[in-house]
């Protein structure tokens, strides 16, 4: 219990990065993830092709490997934006893959109605999908979508192997340095990633209620 108190101020400082690599690889996930879900469903071959592509590479290979990849392989070409961000960016690309598959079947889900009356009045593609398909597919998304980021708040403990000292890094020195306090340590940090869990849950769970339609 002592590891924990006198720790306390490192394992908040801990979850506010484990935070902000959550929001900003969510984020940068986001915006990649719903414009290569549209691309899936485009009548353009070629960004269909191209998000198949997107998918298939990025869904297929292992976090891990893409955290590899952008640390140590892109700096020493010229591409080198920091070590958070180019973990940030690894993870990012890698939700956005999940991101589009759920974007994509949310859009499926959509009557195939509503877009021939949009297109039976004259709006092009851009037009339909914006104003009238992919409203409505956000609101059948919300459940995978959250399931996508609780996976991703779990994937931010990797970035512990590459020195960013978010909430799994503080773990790991504190049994260094508390070797007789695991479990305690273990707990707390485990309450930790509970509570940002929940939070997501929670907030998908009334948004799912707010957006319903009845």
């Amino acid at each position: 219990m002592d590891a924990l108190i006198e720790n306390f101020d490192l394992i908040l400082d801990g979850f506010w990065q484990t935070l902000k690599l959550l929001f900003t690889s969510g984020a940068l996930a986001l915006v990649l993830g719903t414009l290569v879900g549209i691309a899936r469903v485009s009548p353009v071959s070629v960004l269909r092709g191209t998000a198949v592509a997107w998918v298939t590479v990025f869904r297929n290979t292992p976090l891990l490997i893409l955290l590899f990849f952008t640390y140590y392989a892109l700096p020493p070409i010229g591409i080198d934006f920091g070590f958070f961000i180019m973990v940030t960016m690894a993870m990012g690309l890698y939700t956005s893959a999940f991101v589009a598959e759920a974007i994509r079947s949310g859009i499926n889900g959509v009557g195939v109605g509503q877009a021939e009356a949009a297109r039976s009045i004259g709006m092009p593609f851009t037009l339909t999908m914006s104003q009238v398909v992919l409203p409505q597919a956000l609101r059948i998304v919300v459940p995978p979508m959250a399931s996508v980021f609780i996976a991703l708040t779990k994937n931010t403990s990797l970035a512990a192997g590459f020195g960013i000292a978010e909430a799994t890094f503080r773990l790991s020195g504190g049994l260094r340095d508390f070797p007789g306090d695991r479990w305690f340590l273990f707990g707390g940090i485990a309450l930790g990633y509970i509570i940002i869990v929940e939070t997501i849950s929670v907030g998908a769970n009334q948004l799912e209620r707010r957006w319903a339609v009845t």
